[in-house]
């Protein structure tokens, strides 16, 4: 492209030609604006005015139309969607001028048609495809479907005559619009239209009620409708979309289309439904060597961009609504910021549709003819290129085989299917081999454990194709096993996760189809229990691992929060945001970013610090969220935003957050209203049922609020002036030492500046008191006997949390040093985190040489064992001698801050 000649006039369209021959006066009359809605409208209604028909005006306009965009398109280089968008008003305007003129003629000869209530029955038409998705090409045809709300009858002319169903009343209407629009006439045609897409296609019926075309969703409706559907919107009449009946149709056709799982049943049909377009390409173009260069159908083409697309939306669009959109270039936009494709492919096939789709006009514009095919004649081939800004055919044409052969690498890495199994494809996939064959290729443990399957009624039930997929994963993970890439027991627990599920055959899909997340989920397996545990409460988060970015990313607040909040807008576009579905929302969300972290660090790629930071992280992110939302869904609120602060303590105050932790909070407000007590109490019980009722998706986190001023006896949610009062010792009714001792690891974790400013106020007067060191000192080691006294350990064994030298001891001299010396040493006053506060305490002359750095690298070595134990749901008392440094470090700790306690620690 790097010798350009200015771009040629319109003229060398034949279509054009014959537009300017016979229409040349009547444009000379009408807008020279961009066909958009409202310059279509007015071209409509002067061509009205001039005397045209309907039918004729519509026609006239449509030739206009044509010749207003090849003319912007083709000499000013107009955009993409200012084309597609001109056509696809013109179908609009069109639409609902042929269904008004249709209503006016049968209302005077059958009356107004009424349903049982007594209402006008309302008709809907949809479009279908690019229509749906504002996409329509210059010689589209128009794919529609027609429905009427609910049946009745019509009311009868003036004289009561006439009257008939309202079926048939919208059957002639069908037959009405279609001669207003699609009838040829010496104008041509406005639109070809297509009703094959009609429930039971073209045996079916030109109309259906919504209740029929519900029941035919649901019982007969096919894999590729879904697609189709899923584009779908109500085009005309104009009447239908303002008075909002066309939402109706949302509560049909969404479940339909997108369903409540992850869902890679789609692969194959998708799949299936390709090969046959290719096949049928194939044999259009046998003896026709020209017809091989479609843009749309061929490989490469337009269809393939489509169904990429289409398909990452119907998978997963059910529990990721901000995927659902119509339009091709937002779909990946949407599906790349999802995550689910790289922005540089996104980026490169949106750059190949809105190549190839401009090219498809200009094939178009030549004769106005519905095809797809280059041309074969060199001068329109040039003209072609000329259009597109190139100065001779040889460019052009080699960015377009450019463009097309990244689409089909694409797609072809997308349907590719389980190419990674060399040794079930010697089988072939129409041979499906019984699981007694399969078993030969296991030995050991994960023979016996499959063999449990000959007899399980789940797997016996399962219906033939799903079957074959079992077989076909079995033989995968055989040979893998065969090769060393997965071990034997995550082969067992593999079989052990797979059980309960097997009838969601969605699964059994997805893994053959995405051979990469097949394996990652066996290593997953492999390197420890909980991970099996976590995903048979929350089987769809294995979809996680298809991105292998996802392993090296970190968790990021900001990023979450944000597609929480497009998740949630997208759901209150289709009206579908109750509470059910926002509880489901942000579980779904949370187990996703929780399995994310653990396989991150399953894999290594995290250290347990880092695991504890990101687990808080997310918590910290999913009260925030729930608290917003939550409010929003209080009926008796008497503010738009709540003056409520939520403070963290234990481990999510202390940011070292585990796997399944529940959350240890309290809430308080700050609002002078005299409804106040009443509505947050109300709003704070309502927000820890939403955090802790268990869903179809499970819950959130389990609450612990005792904590908050008077522990269980205290009100759930107080005043800040009363928890200020209550922590620093003012009036009668006041804080403990061991709440003292939380509030070392108190954290703000949401509400306004304001409260958050007030805390941290609070916590460093409660922290920095001055206090008796001999009374705090005797406080703190009573308590922890307390503590080690309610957890017996067994002879000979080291418990990694409550033993003499072990976690709890290292946490409890943490926050003496803290309480006892931040006035002095404010360095201590940072809820850093009980390894950073010890290396602070050493460098501030509290503790000996080498005994804080000492203590903060066992304390780390605790964690991370105990971290092991508690993902292999391994008990976390271990041999007395396993971790005798670690102890001893801890041991020097306490006898350094509490020296004379060595009762307590004798013979430890």
């Amino acid at each position: 492209m790097d010798s350009k000649r200015p771009p040629p006039l319109s003229e060398g369209s034949r279509f054009y030609q014959r537009l300017q021959r016979r229409y040349a006066d009547v444009f000379a009359n009408l807008p020279s604006a961009v066909p958009q809605r409202e310059s279509l409208t007015q071209a409509y209604t002067q061509l009205r005015t001039q005397g045209l028909e309907v039918g004729a005006a519509l026609r006239v306009l449509r030739q206009w139309t044509m010749a207003r965009l090849l003319t912007l398109d083709c000499e000013h280089q107009a955009s993409l969607e200012t084309v597609t968008l001109g056509v696809t008003h013109l179908a609009e305007v069109a639409l609902d001028a042929a269904c008004q003129q249709a209503f006016k003629d049968l209302d005077a000869r059958h009356g107004v048609p009424l349903t049982s209530a007594g209402k006008r029955a309302e008709f809907w038409v949809i479009g279908m495809g690019k229509l749906g998705a504002r996409e329509l090409n210059v010689s589209s045809d128009i794919d529609l479907i027609y429905v009427y709300d609910e049946d009745g009858e019509t009311t009868g002319n003036e004289q009561g005559l006439g009257k008939i169903s309202v079926q048939e009343y919208f059957a002639r209407a069908v037959k009405a619009i279609y001669t207003l629009i699609g009838d040829t006439t010496e104008h041509g045609f406005v639109f070809r239209v297509d009703l094959a897409l009609r429930p039971n296609g073209n045996s079916g019926p030109s109309v259906v009620s919504l209740g029929a075309l519900e029941e035919y969703l649901l019982v007969q409706g096919r894999e590729w409708e879904r697609f189709a559907w899923m584009k779908s919107r109500v085009i005309a009449p104009r009447s239908s979309i303002q008075n909002g009946s066309a939402a109706n149709l949302r509560s049909v056709v969404l479940p339909f289309v997108f369903r409540r799982y992850l869902d890679y049943n789609v692969f194959e049909s998708l799949r299936t439904l390709h090969q046959q377009i290719r096949d049928h390409a194939a044999k259009r173009s046998a003896g026709h060597p020209e017809r091989a260069n479609d843009v749309k159908l061929s490989r490469g083409g337009i269809r393939e961009i489509e169904f990429t697309v289409q398909l990452l939306q119907v998978v997963r669009g059910g529990q990721f609504p901000e995927l659902r959109t119509r339009p091709t270039l937002d779909a990946l936009q949407r599906v790349a910021k999802a995550g689910l494709m790289p922005l540089d492919t996104a980026k490169a096939l949106a750059e190949a549709y809105v190549f190839l789709r401009r090219v498809e006009h200009r094939i178009q514009y030549l004769d106005d003819q519905q095809t797809h095919v280059l041309p074969t004649q060199d001068h329109d081939l040039t003209w072609i290129a000329n259009t597109m800004g190139y100065a001779d055919s040889c460019d052009f044409l080699s960015d377009l085989d450019a463009h097309r052969e990244i689409v089909a690498h694409e797609f072809d890495i997308l349907l590719g299917g389980d190419r990674e199994c060399k040794g079930c494809q010697s089988q072939g996939t129409r041979e499906r081999p019984e699981l007694e064959k399969i078993l030969d290729l296991f030995t050991g443990e994960a023979r016996q454990r499959l063999a449990h399957w000959q007899d399980s009624p789940k797997v016996q039930s399962l219906r033939d194709d799903a079957r074959g997929r079992l077989m076909r994963l079995l033989q995968r993970t055989a040979q893998w096993l065969k090769e060393g890439r997965v071990e034997e027991v995550a082969v067992v627990r593999m079989a052990d996760w797979m059980e309960p599920l097997m009838r969601r055959e969605s699964y059994l899909a997805m893994m053959l189809e995405r051979p990469a997340v097949h394996e990652r989920l066996l290593r997953l397996l492999g390197a420890a229990k909980w991970p099996a545990r976590y995903l048979v409460q929350h089987p769809g988060v294995i979809d996680e691992l298809a991105g292998g970015d996802v392993l090296k990313q970190r968790f990021v607040a900001t990023d979450f929060e944000a597609e929480l909040q497009a998740r949630r807008a997208a759901l209150q576009r289709t009206g579908e945001d109750d509470e059910e579905n926002i509880l489901n929302l942000l579980r779904r969300a949370h187990h996703a970013e929780v399995f994310r972290t653990l396989a991150r660090d399953v894999e290594g790629n995290l250290t347990v610090e880092q695991v504890a930071d990101d687990l808080s992280a997310m918590a910290d992110a999913v009260l925030r969220v729930t608290a917003a939302w939550c409010w929003s869904y209080l009926k008796n609120r008497h503010r738009e935003v709540p003056q409520f602060a939520i403070i963290s303590y234990g481990k999510l105050g202390g940011k070292e957050l585990g796997y399944g932790s529940d959350l240890d909070i309290v809430f308080v407000f700050e609002d002078a209203d005299e409804r106040a007590q009443e509505v947050y109490a109300a709003f704070v019980r309502k927000l820890i049922n939403w955090f802790t009722v268990k869903t179809a998706e499970g819950d959130l986190f389990e609450i612990d609020t005792a904590l908050r001023p008077n522990g269980s006896s205290g009100l759930l949610v107080t005043t800040f002036d009363a928890y200020a009062d209550y922590q620093q010792q003012r009036g009668s009714n006041t804080a403990w030492t061991w709440e003292h001792q939380a509030m070392t690891r108190a954290r703000f974790v949401m509400g306004d500046a304001h409260m958050r400013q007030r805390f941290d106020q609070v916590r460093l007067a409660v922290i920095s008191a001055q206090r008796d060191p001999h009374a705090l000192a005797q406080e703190i080691v009573n308590m922890r006997n307390r503590v080690r006294g309610a957890h017996p350990i067994k002879p000979g064994f080291f418990d990694v949390k409550h033993s003499p030298g072990a976690m709890v001891d290292a946490e409890f001299a943490v926050q003496y040093l803290v309480l006892m010396h931040t006035t002095a040493h404010p360095e201590l006053a940072d809820n850093v985190g009980n390894i950073a506060l010890l290396q602070r305490a050493e460098a501030a002359g509290l503790l000996p040489p080498g005994v804080g750095m000492a203590a903060s690298a066992a304390y780390r070595e605790l964690r991370r064992v105990q971290h092991k134990a508690r993902l292999n749901e391994e008990p976390t008392q271990v041999e007395g001698s396993f971790l005798k440094t670690e102890q001893e470090a801890v041991l020097a700790l306490w006898q350094a801050v509490f020296p004379f306690d060595n009762k307590s620690h004798k013979g430890a």
